[in-house]
């Protein structure tokens, strides 16, 4: 399993090296843009809005926009700094409370813990006492260059890790257009609505929860695929390298030269050029014309003597 974050946590005296690894991924299919007329993939580029063009990532800098069209330019290094400051720092175990006293909606991300080198013994005591004590620990931390509040509980015996929101990023429910304030519901109502809740009550079993949509979408796919129903871009044209040599030549010499100077070359190349021509034409025209046969001479005519 990939790590994607190794440092320390700590709770009173006890320190635990630790690695974190992602626990959960998303299988979401990634569906391609390809332009309709060619099927070529599309390609974005980053354009700058005043100068109208592309810019390279070693030309860009990030910025705080603090009011509309004005911005703070952050540094590079002054981010990498502060990143690496509190990225540094071990990850303490600020409270510990009760699992229940924390709303879901605070939930963001998992990760599974894993001990570093030599910390399998404390690993192994922090686990058994949120175990015992049926509690969670409440931690900060830096994960890609955000500071965030944790769960640290116990999953399936392993010490995992839920990032959670600030109280500041969470909306009020209370701004929720259209929520009615008064339940204007008839008992027989409520009792059927409890009844029928009664009948799918049920224990959790996520195995028998299936993403439907991703299922149908594969077998669309699938079956497209083994129809030929398929596509390919079409193939970019690119120059002949099959070129005229000597004209390629000729040209790039003519483009150094004064307008008066090439013309004058051109011309005498052009004369000889005519008159191979004609040489040839009229070598052709010989050829092509035969001397005719001579005529045979008729006998002369003898006159008989009477």
């Amino acid at each position: 399993m990939h790590t994607m974050w190794k440092g320390s946590i700590s709770f009173g005296l006890v320190n635990i090296p630790i690695k974190l690894h992602t626990a959960t991924e998303d299988k979401d299919i990634k569906l391609r843009t390809l332009h309709n007329k060619c099927h070529a993939p599309i390609k974005y580029e980053k354009i700058c809005t005043v100068c109208e063009e592309e810019v390279k990532p070693e030309d860009i800098v990030k910025a705080y926009e603090y009011t509309k069209g004005k911005f703070v330019v952050l540094d590079h290094e002054d981010l990498e700094k502060l990143r690496k400051e509190n990225e540094e720092k071990a990850v303490e175990i600020i409270d510990f409370v009760k699992m229940e006293e924390i709303d879901p909606i605070y939930f963001d991300r998992s990760y599974y813990m894993s001990p570093n080198e030599g910390g399998s013994k404390a690993y192994s005591l922090l686990r058994k006492a949120l175990q015992e004590s049926q509690k969670v620990g409440i931690a900060k931390i830096i994960i890609r260059s955000k500071e965030q509040m944790a769960v640290i509980r116990v999953y399936d015996n392993t010490l995992v890790m839920e990032t959670i929101h600030f109280p500041d990023e969470v909306r009020r429910a209370g701004d929720v257009p259209n929520v009615p304030s008064d339940d204007k519901v008839t008992d027989k109502e409520l009792d059927t609505a409890i009844m029928l809740i009664d009948q799918l009550t049920s224990e959790f079993e996520p195995q028998k929860y299936t993403d439907e949509y991703r299922t149908a979408l594969l077998e669309l796919i699938e079956s497209k695929r083994t129809g030929q129903e398929t596509v390919t871009p079409t193939a970019k044209e690119t120059p002949s390298n099959v070129t005229d040599l000597m004209a390629a030549l000729q040209a790039s010499i003519d483009r150094t030269k004064p307008k008066g100077e090439t013309a004058a070359r051109r011309e005498p190349a052009l004369k000889k050029e005519t008159a191979v021509k004609k040489e040839t034409a009229a070598k052709k025209g010989t050829i092509a014309k035969k001397p005719a046969a001579p005529r045979k001479k008729a006998a002369p005519k003898v006159k008989k003597e009477a």
